[in-house]
């Protein structure tokens, strides 16, 4: 289910909750609507709502914490492609044919995760990238070091595709979703409990229904964000590809 549609979701069932307990106060004797009834019913609210906000609060930490983690590691991808090709640069000539390999890997990263195509799910564990990569570590294996200078270039270009290799597990491992689907339903519980209470201590008139309308597409929001912060590379909110677009448009220089 799309970010959108799990805020909606959330969104509907809070303003369900509203309507209903609105229209149930209609219906209630005096005595439950007197003042010391509303006192209970805004302690009560107090405890929800304070609970509703730790709970959005560790949902907005843990998911932001995946989002700039995720973001680190294509940093890091992208400096260590750079790193490759300064390395075989200095190789030298016969390193051509590996520089041309790597200018195709990146562009295979580039197009896997950021495909044009937005419908295209983006899979870090297969894919045309992982084959490009896998050339490329063979053309590398090919190289004949003449020198002590070369085999030491040979072999740190070597190294930086293993971690290269590394970086890309980690990117399937942390591309699993963090929010379980319980604590979601949980908080939408409690959101539609909040309102619910909401409903029956406001005013019947334009500017209090207005207002609960509008915390109630603020709360919808902030869970769209948690939602889309949890999605990297799949949502709205995306990972920028900037930094391997800096290293593609360098490489072969």
């Amino acid at each position: 289910m799309s970010s959108l549609a799990i805020a909606s979701t959330m969104f509907g069932c809070i303003l369900t909750g509203m309507l209903a307990s609105m229209k149930i106060a209609r219906h209630l004797p005096d005595h439950h609507l007197s003042d010391d009834s509303k006192e209970v019913v805004k302690l009560g609210l107090g405890v929800v709502g304070t609970l509703t906000a730790m709970v959005l609060g560790l949902l907005v930490s843990a998911t932001k914490g995946t989002f700039d983690e995720q973001s680190g590691t294509i940093k890091d991808v992208a400096a260590q492609v750079a790193m490759v090709d300064r390395t075989l640069f200095l190789y030298g000539k016969e390193a051509e044919p590996a520089r041309a390999q790597l200018r195709h890997l990146t562009q295979s990263i580039l197009e896997q995760i950021w495909p044009k195509d937005k419908s295209v799910p983006v899979d870090f564990s297969g894919g045309q990238s992982r084959h490009t990569g896998e050339q490329l570590f063979e053309v590398i294996g090919k190289l004949e070091p003449t020198n002590d200078t070369q085999r030491m270039l040979k072999s740190r270009a070597q190294d930086i595709l293993t971690d290269m290799g590394q970086l890309r597990q980690k990117l399937v491992v942390n591309d699993e979703r963090s929010i379980p689907p319980p604590l979601l339903i949980v908080l939408g519980v409690w959101q539609a409990v909040l309102f619910a209470g909401f409903g029956l201590l406001t005013p019947r008139n334009a500017t209090s229904i207005t207002v609960i309308v509008i915390c109630m597409l603020s709360v919808s929001g902030a869970l769209f964000i948690v939602m889309e912060l949890d999605r990297p590379f799949s949502g709205i909110v995306r990972v920028s590809d900037a930094p391997l677009q800096v290293v593609a448009s360098h490489l072969g220089e």
